[in-house]
């Protein structure tokens, strides 16, 4: 059964900045309400009371703050790595490319710097590189579906002094979260034991690496 309880957790969450502002217990309960109450009506199929939705905010946003103060503290403070002119080709998973990808392996010159992620998954291929290498790859493709093509964008690496972000809940939540209060888009995110990869449009480059480094001097 849908309660305003359920309708104001889904309208906070779809919302990073409102559930920050409720978590930090920085924003007016009273004020909120009477904003989200028209969509909670809507949802719900009736009209509510004020003080239904503000007890809903309250509970909710102690909610939150019992789930931030549970996070495992974390040194944030690592190298921040950015690497410029970078595509992202997103293309229909296939048995016949499935068995060449490894192929593409033989394009790039890791030695000099150069980038090549290849993530799989259940029907999409998505393939980021450097923009030298974006012609070479889409010839590679020619025969199969290439559903999005993305030029002039950037790799951010953050590379952690060890394996401890992987085993640490909350880490990758609270960089996404602090791109996203950023306004910030994310193409591809790659990861490894020891490194956090986010593939963002050029624009946004030196607005995330601040964003990114203020996490860092914490």
């Amino acid at each position: 059964m849908v309660t305003i309880s359920h309708l104001v957790k889904k309208i906070v969450n779809e919302k990073p900045f409102l559930q920050e502002a409720l978590a930090q217990k920085i924003i007016s309960y009273g004020n909120l309400a009477e904003q989200l109450t028209p969509k909670i009506e809507e949802d719900l199929g009736k009209k509510i009371k004020h003080s239904a939705a503000v007890m809903a905010l309250r509970r909710y946003s102690d909610e939150l703050k019992d789930m931030h103060e549970k996070v495992k503290p974390f040194d944030y403070r690592s190298e921040i790595v950015m690497k410029t002119n970078i595509c992202d080709i997103n293309v229909v998973k296939s048995p016949k490319l499935m068995t060449k990808l490894n192929k593409l392996y033989g394009f790039v010159d890791f030695e000099k710097g150069d980038i090549l992620n290849v993530i799989i998954g259940n029907f999409e291929i998505s393939i980021v590189t450097n923009e030298k290498y974006k012609d070479k790859v889409i010839q590679f493709l020619k025969g199969e579906k290439i559903v999005k093509k993305e030029s002039n964008l950037v790799a951010l690496t953050i590379r952690f002094g060890s394996s401890e972000f992987f085993n640490t809940p909350g880490v990758v939540f609270t960089i996404i979260r602090k791109l996203a209060w950023e306004n910030i888009n994310i193409y591809e995110i790659v990861s490894t034991m020891t490194e956090l990869t986010l593939i963002l449009d050029k624009k946004n480059s030196m607005k995330a690496y601040d964003g990114l480094q203020s996490l860092m001097v914490k």
